[in-house]
């Protein structure tokens, strides 16, 4: 599947990307992706298969979508965040997967190579991206140590002037397909212990001593046209292909993971506004008890969440192109850039749910894009940080500052921070209380889930200053609000329910019949 896929695919369009006004790139692109999709082929269909079809890849890079991701001085078209943003936006209306491969090269290795590469590996790298529609990715996930990154087992050692790398990565999305990888690994000290830093490595597997070995293709769930696997790393790497970190390593990964998880918005904006437009179109045909779907009270419930959802996605886009830019440092921004991968992450779930669940049975199918959407949008929930981490991490950072501000009253703290100002005083009732700094696990996941909503409700009010149309604001605020209370209230429940392990004795219905 692989190799057909890797034929090697020369843009066919030749123009000078950075020339051309976004709006007429994006307009090509979407043509291209319609052409692909639902003239020369079906997207329902192209959707069971793993893998992308050859002709499909080579129609839709001939647009050089890529080189969105790429600086001017290399002939790309500057790196710019809204521009990147709106490329996936415009990708995931179509494809969710094609969006995430767009989202793999641009923000998992094209931006993290520009600011923190090498000038001669740059050099060479960008250059095969606009010319020969090449591909990257990112290897940080290992076999033993999912989440827990900082305890990678991959360790390099310096041998002959190069680096040689050696351990196992899995889960790496574009697994056997990418020409080029950032591989992550730990330098081992002579005594055979590995350091506490972490390391980034350009991997050309074009070149002798960089080919990395599949050892498994994984049949994921869903985003079938992405492969996924387990990979043997040795490789020996130049020098000049390792990134040069403004500080340390974890910082840098901490910088490169943040800017990714502030572009989800984007992948989500596409995605969220195809349910939409699918559910309203189907609601408005359908006619039940003799009237249509669109005019019944729950389905008008299920459609306005939908659209509030898309305002708040709408913010998120907003909000990250000003702040995620690739020269900003964004190593501290944990709470903002986790909130936003979580919450969003969260939406496009149930919006796939919504759109199923008002389609009926004909959407319970893999061949329709709501049951497809459901599979699809349910890994972004866990891959690049599980949201229940996330969301404990949210208010992990927001008590450590309640607590170096020598703060209790959660309404207090909130309404001083930039990320909540304005939104805290519209929830005044729900936060005037002093929090518990003690919290056990399960509440900083449920606080996560209230701070997390709260910091994107200040997002749609940063939206309404730019003139985003009222009507669309009022809902998804008045969305996001009742999404808080109802988190509030079991947020207050204090339960510490536990697994009973041997439960089968005594608990047999049938015994007591």
């Amino acid at each position: 599947m692989n190799e057909t896929i890797l034929e090697k695919i020369t843009p066919i369009n030749k123009q000078t990307p950075e020339h051309e006004p976004i709006q007429q790139f994006l307009t090509r692109l979407k043509h291209k992706m319609r052409q692909v999709y639902r003239q020369r082929g079906d997207i329902n269909q192209y959707a069971q298969q793993r893998g992308i079809p050859p002709f499909a890849l080579r129609e839709i890079m001939s647009t050089n979508p890529l080189s969105i991701g790429i600086p001017k001085e290399y002939g790309g078209r500057g790196a710019i965040m809204s521009e990147n943003i709106a490329l996936l936006e415009a990708a995931s209306y179509e494809s969710l997967a094609l969006s995430l491969t767009f989202g793999i090269n641009s923000a998992l290795f094209l931006q993290p190579v520009g600011k923190y590469g090498q000038e001669i590996a740059k050099a060479s790298v960008f250059k095969r991206f606009i010319e020969q529609g090449n591909m990257g990715g990112l290897m940080i996930t290992e076999p033993d140590y999912g989440s827990d990154a900082l305890n990678m087992q991959t360790y390099f050692q310096e041998d002959h002037g190069q680096f040689h790398l050696n351990g196992k990565k899995h889960w790496a999305g574009l697994t056997g397909w990418a020409d080029f990888w950032l591989l992550t690994a730990r330098q081992k000290a002579e005594n055979g212990d590995l350091l506490r830093d972490i390391d980034f490595f350009i991997c050309d597997i074009t070149q002798p001593n960089q080919e990395i070995k599949v050892e498994e293709f994984y049949d994921n769930l869903g985003l079938y046209q992405i492969p996924y696997g387990r990979n043997h790393i040795d490789v020996r790497i130049p020098k000049t292909h390792k990134l040069e970190p403004q500080s340390t390593g974890v910082k840098m990964m901490l910088d490169l993971l943040h800017r990714s998880r502030m572009q989800f918005p984007g992948m989500g904006m596409g995605f969220i506004n195809r349910m939409l437009d699918e559910a309203i179109s189907h609601c408005k045909q359908r006619l039940v008890g003799g009237k249509s779907l669109f005019n019944y009270d729950q389905v008008q419930r299920r459609l306005a969440k939908l659209q509030a959802s898309f305002t708040v996605c709408s913010a998120m886009c907003a909000n990250s192109s000003k702040v995620a830019g690739i020269n900003n440092d964004l190593t501290g921004i944990g709470i903002e850039a986790n909130s936003v991968k979580s919450v969003i992450t969260d939406f496009m779930q149930e919006a796939a749910q919504s759109l199923t669940q008002l389609v009926g049975a004909k959407a319970y199918r893999n061949s329709h894009i709501g049951g497809r959407g459901i599979t699809d949008s349910r890994p972004f929930q866990i891959f690049e940080g599980s949201n229940d981490i996330l969301y404990a991490q949210i208010s992990e950072g927001i008590i450590k500052q309640m607590r170096r501000m020598k703060k209790k009253n959660l309404f207090q703290f909130l309404k001083e921070n930039e990320l909540t100002s304005r939104s805290s005083e519209k929830l005044k009732k729900l936060f005037n209380f002093e929090l518990n700094l003690q919290l056990p696990q399960r509440k900083l996941v449920d606080l996560g889930q209230i701070l997390g909503r709260v910091i994107s409700m200040e997002m749609v009010y940063k939206l309404a200053d730019d003139g985003f149309r009222n009507d669309l604001i009022n809902g998804g605020l008045d969305m996001l609000q009742e999404e808080i209370s109802a988190l509030m209230s079991d947020f207050h429940i204090s339960t510490q329910n536990k697994v009973v392990e041997d439960y089968e004795e005594g608990s047999s219905w049938l015994e007591l019949a």
